[in-house]
């Protein structure tokens, strides 16, 4: 698996930048500790994921797609 370095650093540098606005940028936010809110925490990567592969089942060329 070769992978370019332009490539690397990108993922590097999103990152440390996703880590630094968790580390920093986070605890600014006055989020309430309430169910429905940990609950939507938790479910949201899910069903981001969950549309993101059903659109990409949908466009044409890509394995699967009819």
């Amino acid at each position: 698996m070769n992978a370019s370095p332009g490539f690397v650093f990108k993922v590097f540098g999103l990152s440390a930048a996703i880590a630094f606005a968790i580390k920093f940028l986070a605890p600014k936010l006055e989020i309430p500790a309430t169910a429905s809110v940990s609950l939507l925490m938790v479910l949201l990567p899910v069903i981001a994921m969950a549309g993101l592969l059903a659109w990409q089942l949908k466009r044409p060329g890509t394995p699967g797609s009819n």
